[in-house]
Protein backbone atom coordinates (compact mmCIF):
# COMPACT_ATOMS: atom_id res chain seq x y z
CA UNK A 1 0.00 0.00 0.00
CA UNK A 2 0.95 3.72 -0.24
CA UNK A 3 2.15 6.27 2.04
CA UNK A 4 -1.07 8.70 1.07
CA UNK A 5 -4.56 7.10 2.85
CA UNK A 6 -6.71 5.77 -0.06
CA UNK A 7 -10.22 7.89 -0.46
CA UNK A 8 -13.02 5.87 0.51
CA UNK A 9 -16.69 6.07 -1.13
CA UNK A 10 -19.88 3.92 -0.33
CA UNK A 11 -20.80 1.04 -2.69
CA UNK A 12 -24.53 2.60 -3.50
CA UNK A 13 -26.15 0.11 -6.12
CA UNK A 14 -27.10 -3.22 -6.48
CA UNK A 15 -24.93 -3.90 -9.45
CA UNK A 16 -21.97 -3.25 -7.29
CA UNK A 17 -22.84 -5.30 -4.59
CA UNK A 18 -23.72 -8.01 -6.65
CA UNK A 19 -20.28 -8.01 -8.58
CA UNK A 20 -18.55 -7.85 -5.22
CA UNK A 21 -20.81 -11.13 -4.19
CA UNK A 22 -18.96 -13.06 -7.40
CA UNK A 23 -15.22 -11.48 -6.05
CA UNK A 24 -13.59 -13.95 -3.63
CA UNK A 25 -14.70 -13.28 0.45
CA UNK A 26 -12.85 -14.40 3.33
CA UNK A 27 -15.61 -14.70 6.96
CA UNK A 28 -13.67 -13.82 10.25
CA UNK A 29 -15.68 -14.03 13.19
CA UNK A 30 -18.58 -11.81 13.18
CA UNK A 31 -18.07 -10.37 9.49
CA UNK A 32 -17.64 -11.83 6.11
CA UNK A 33 -15.81 -9.19 3.88
CA UNK A 34 -15.79 -9.73 -0.07
CA UNK A 35 -13.55 -7.83 -2.24
CA UNK A 36 -13.03 -7.32 -5.68
CA UNK A 37 -10.53 -5.50 -7.71
CA UNK A 38 -11.96 -3.04 -10.49
CA UNK A 39 -8.93 -3.24 -12.67
CA UNK A 40 -9.25 1.00 -12.88
CA UNK A 41 -5.80 3.08 -11.68
CA UNK A 42 -7.70 5.41 -9.18
CA UNK A 43 -6.56 4.82 -5.61
CA UNK A 44 -9.95 5.08 -4.49
CA UNK A 45 -11.69 2.80 -2.41
CA UNK A 46 -15.17 1.89 -2.55
CA UNK A 47 -17.03 -0.08 0.64
CA UNK A 48 -20.57 -1.13 1.26
CA UNK A 49 -22.72 -2.78 3.74
CA UNK A 50 -25.10 -5.46 4.82
CA UNK A 51 -26.86 -7.25 7.01
CA UNK A 52 -29.59 -9.89 6.57
CA UNK A 53 -32.88 -10.42 8.05
CA UNK A 54 -30.99 -13.43 10.20
CA UNK A 55 -29.56 -10.59 12.25
CA UNK A 56 -32.72 -9.65 13.97
CA UNK A 57 -35.33 -6.71 13.09
CA UNK A 58 -34.56 -3.20 11.29
CA UNK A 59 -32.99 -1.89 14.21
CA UNK A 60 -31.07 -4.44 15.30
CA UNK A 61 -29.95 -4.91 11.37
CA UNK A 62 -28.99 -0.55 11.38
CA UNK A 63 -27.16 -1.27 14.83
CA UNK A 64 -25.18 -4.15 13.13
CA UNK A 65 -24.52 -1.65 9.84
CA UNK A 66 -23.20 1.51 12.11
CA UNK A 67 -21.02 -1.22 14.14
CA UNK A 68 -19.38 -2.29 10.33
CA UNK A 69 -19.15 1.51 9.47
CA UNK A 70 -17.08 2.67 12.00
CA UNK A 71 -15.15 -0.43 12.17
CA UNK A 72 -14.28 0.61 8.42
CA UNK A 73 -14.17 3.83 9.37
CA UNK A 74 -11.10 2.87 11.80
CA UNK A 75 -9.34 -0.03 9.64
CA UNK A 76 -9.67 0.59 5.78
CA UNK A 77 -7.25 3.72 5.63
CA UNK A 78 -4.61 1.68 6.98
CA UNK A 79 -5.72 -1.77 5.28
CA UNK A 80 -7.61 -1.38 2.50
CA UNK A 81 -5.80 -1.51 -1.23
CA UNK A 82 -6.77 1.24 -3.73
CA UNK A 83 -8.63 0.12 -6.76
CA UNK A 84 -11.14 -2.48 -4.85
CA UNK A 85 -14.33 -2.85 -3.90
CA UNK A 86 -15.48 -4.14 -0.91
CA UNK A 87 -18.39 -5.29 0.90
CA UNK A 88 -18.72 -6.12 4.53
CA UNK A 89 -21.61 -8.72 5.57
CA UNK A 90 -22.77 -8.82 9.56
CA UNK A 91 -22.83 -12.32 10.58
CA UNK A 92 -24.87 -13.51 13.97
CA UNK A 93 -22.45 -12.38 16.76
CA UNK A 94 -22.03 -8.79 15.15
CA UNK A 95 -24.10 -7.22 17.76
CA UNK A 96 -22.59 -8.95 21.17
CA UNK A 97 -19.21 -8.50 19.56
CA UNK A 98 -16.47 -6.52 21.68
CA UNK A 99 -15.61 -3.66 19.80
CA UNK A 100 -11.84 -4.46 19.98
CA UNK A 101 -12.44 -8.09 18.68
CA UNK A 102 -14.88 -6.33 15.86
CA UNK A 103 -11.98 -4.24 14.16
CA UNK A 104 -9.96 -7.45 14.53
CA UNK A 105 -12.05 -9.47 12.68
CA UNK A 106 -12.15 -6.78 9.78
CA UNK A 107 -8.34 -6.02 9.57
CA UNK A 108 -7.58 -10.09 9.46
CA UNK A 109 -10.00 -10.68 6.74
CA UNK A 110 -8.76 -7.54 5.03
CA UNK A 111 -5.26 -8.91 5.19
CA UNK A 112 -5.92 -12.21 4.61
CA UNK A 113 -7.78 -11.46 1.28
CA UNK A 114 -4.73 -9.21 0.37
CA UNK A 115 -2.69 -11.95 0.92
CA UNK A 116 -4.59 -14.18 -0.87
CA UNK A 117 -4.36 -12.32 -4.22
CA UNK A 118 -8.14 -10.42 -4.24
CA UNK A 119 -6.28 -7.08 -3.86
CA UNK A 120 -4.30 -6.22 -7.28
CA UNK A 121 -0.55 -5.78 -6.86
CA UNK A 122 1.19 -2.56 -6.21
Amino acid sequence: MTDAAPLIQKLTKRSEFLACAQAPSCAKGAVVVQARPRGDETPLVRVGFTATKRIGGAVQRNRAKRRMREAARAILPEFASPGVDYVIIARGGVLKRPWARLLDDVKSALIRLAADGAAPQV
